[in-house]
């Protein structure tokens, strides 16, 4: 940690006073940052460990719960069909909260109120297993989330607070992501931060995990005090994140260090 604290201020004394945002033929997944064994991890399904959350959400899936006694089978059918495109679509605008919700509060919002079921902690095994299973459904398919209008004045503010110093070591998202892009951190590639994989399994977590958990330890990593779960700012964050990233291909569940 002091290493990557010394790093991370070296970066800040390199870094120009103002970012300059990737262009849309620049962008790049994280995957194409990672070393050929960790990409081989990834492509293949019987070595890729995320895809245990899967088989364990298409499970969850299919089992009926609360008391209303419904699966989400039972309402959205056949995921593969159904679920298709959903994820790279998230965070979306959820009509009866007039705010941007992301793919575990849709999740936990239709178990309140059709299954009438007790929602879901975040991070929880069954929660990161339900987005992992509709996420898979996604793969492959071109990000547009954010191209509601309605998200127009959350993706700013997403936008804000990827651009804002925050923290001990008075650095922002863009610092890293923008400025110093394929430099080393603690020996670990910088990459452009494009959220294509989540929830993705981390070596260094040896867990599957969601964008909000990748966001609050950057947070903390820069010693400054990270929101809650959940919280609009982070939602609202993720939505920046993933509209910037649209046109890119969803990969989840991804493998990264």
């Amino acid at each position: 940690m002091r290493l990557a604290g010394a790093i991370a201020v070296a970066l800040l004394i390199a870094v120009p006073a103002f970012a300059a945002e990737i262009p849309p033929a620049d962008r790049r997944s994280g995957y194409d940052f990672m070393k050929p064994d960790t990409k081989a991890m990834q492509d293949e399904d019987t070595a890729n460990p995320g895809m245990l959350w899967v088989l364990d959400g298409e499970s969850f899936w299919k089992r009926k719960t609360g008391t209303a006694g419904k699966a989400c089978a039972d309402c959205h059918g056949d995921a593969r069909t159904s679920m298709k495109g959903v994820a790279a679509r998230y965070p979306a605008f959820d009509k009866s909260t007039s705010l941007p919700i992301n793919l575990e509060q849709r999740i936990n919002s239709c178990r309140s109120n059709h299954q009438q079921a007790t929602p879901l902690a975040f991070e929880s095994r069954e929660l990161l297993a339900l987005t992992a299973f509709v996420a898979r459904q996604s793969q492959g398919a071109r990000i547009e989330a954010g191209a509601d209008p309605q998200l127009a004045p959350f993706i700013e503010k997403g936008r804000e607070l990827y651009l804002q110093r925050q923290g001990q070591l008075n650095l922002g998202c863009t610092n890293c992501h923008d400025d110093n892009w394929d430099k080393k951190l603690a020996g670990s590639a910088i990459t452009q931060g494009h959220p294509t994989g989540y929830p993705l399994y981390r070596l260094e977590w040896q867990s599957l995990g969601s964008l909000q958990r990748r966001l609050r330890a950057c947070i903390t990593g820069v010693r400054a005090q990270a929101y809650d779960y959940g919280a609009p700012e982070l939602v609202e964050l993720e939505l920046y994140l993933m509209s910037r990233a649209r046109g890119m291909k969803m990969e989840a569940p991804a493998v990264r260090p």
